[in-house]
């Protein structure tokens, strides 16, 4: 196995960099031979930003998926429905789509992982889609187990997705160097392909899952601090790979507004990638402040999680203030599956007995219809 080019030791470095109170500047200047590829300078990134059509796209798990797992296992793989619902996606106006990997997958068939990534990429691409692959996520089933993946759990929004990699893993530092076999191959394999658009790193790192997990979560403390670890490190490996597209990680919580009140995983994600994304969930207002706040970081915005119709999130309000703004969007899903999100996160206290009137989130039935042909409408309009 390759060592880390930064190492342990270096993420401590960057956490006492942290805790001596400089979270608004940027850690001490590395040796030159301790990274390959260095964050992209404001300058750099704008420019990326610029020769890109502004990406306007969905969070994608095919409507057989349950999960990240039975999206990309070989059992599971289902190559057919992604090419009609990718074909969809494009009649609707997208142009982009955000997609999560899962470190499991890799550990069973690491070559035939990278084949299906590739076949996925072929297939967005005739359909003019260019992906976000995103690698770790801290959200949902601490516990992933591959295989086999259960039923959905009637009237439950996102009932079995699963986290990555799993709290037995994210616990303990000593385990952290298993995952840079995987990120790195899935980098060396597409750094430079034009059918992937942005590296996402990890999804809301810390995301606590009291509603839905949380007798079975980490500490709170505990993750917060191995999933800054782990995220420094995926930087770093993925950064040895010198991909020629940005990498980020998305903000979703705490203040952002104050560069001095930034929590050290913000701060990083903020102050030390490529571009910066974000999730909102909150109405026009709200997400016009958020904008207002996060521009000031002086780098290109992609909001990465979007629209919640019942919270007044909705194509029709929030896509005219990214318009104006300049900000790339991904809704969160797309065709309604087995993930079952037009079910609202309450549902995990209170499971709901029929189809809501009004879905939470995705955009399409099982057939291809819209839920709501003026949103449809909306998002053609983005960016004209």
């Amino acid at each position: 196995m390759k060592g880390s080019r930064l190492g342990i030791g270096s993420t401590v470095g960057w956490l006492g960099w942290m805790a001596m109170g400089f979270g608004g500047c940027a850690p001490p200047e590395k040796d030159a031979d301790e990274a390959v590829r260095r964050q992209w300078t404001e300058q750099e990134a704008a420019d990326w930003f610029a020769d890109q059509a502004r990406p306007i796209g969905m969070n994608y798990a095919p409507r057989t998926a349950v999960n990240q797992l039975e999206m990309w296992q070989a059992e599971t793989w289902d190559p057919d429905t992604i090419d009609q619902e990718l074909a969809w996606a494009d009649e609707v106006g997208f142009n982009t789509a955000r997609v999560f990997l899962h470190d499991q997958v890799w550990e069973q068939d690491g070559d035939a992982y990278l084949d299906r990534i590739d076949d996925f990429l072929d297939i967005a691409d005739s359909h003019g889609i260019r992906v976000m692959l995103v690698f770790f996520d801290g959200v949902w089933h601490p516990n992933p187990v591959s295989g086999p993946q259960p039923e959905p759990t009637p009237g439950v929004h996102n009932s079995q997705w699963v986290q990555s990699p799993g709290a037995e893993v994210l616990a303990d530092a000593t385990r952290m160097a298993e995952l840079e076999p995987y990120v790195t191959a899935v980098v060396r394999a597409f750094r430079d392909d034009p059918r992937v658009l942005v590296w996402d790193l990890f999804n809301e790192p810390d995301n606590s899952n009291l509603l839905s997990y949380g007798d079975l979560e980490l500490d709170a403390t505990i993750k917060s601090e191995r999933a800054l670890e782990l995220l420094i490190l995926a930087k770093e490996w993925a950064m040895a790979e010198e991909p020629v597209q940005p990498l980020t990680a998305g903000v979703y919580q705490g203040e952002w507004s104050d560069p001095e009140k930034l929590s050290p995983l913000n701060a990083f994600m903020l102050q030390e990638l490529d571009v910066v994304s974000f999730h909102t969930y909150s109405d026009a207002v709200t997400v016009s402040v958020q904008v207002s706040a996060l521009q000031a970081y002086g780098r290109p915005l992609l909001c990465t999680e979007y629209m919640a119709r019942p919270l007044e999130s909705t194509f029709q309000d929030i896509l005219p203030v990214f318009d104006a703004e300049d900000v790339g969007a991904y809704n969160w899903g797309f065709v309604d599956g087995r993930i079952q999100t037009l079910y609202s996160w309450g549902s995990w206290l209170v499971p709901e007995d029929e189809t809501p009137e009004v879905w939470f989130h995705d955009v399409l039935h099982a057939d291809g219809t819209p839920f709501d042909a003026a949103e449809i409408e909306a998002i053609g309009a983005f960016g004209r």
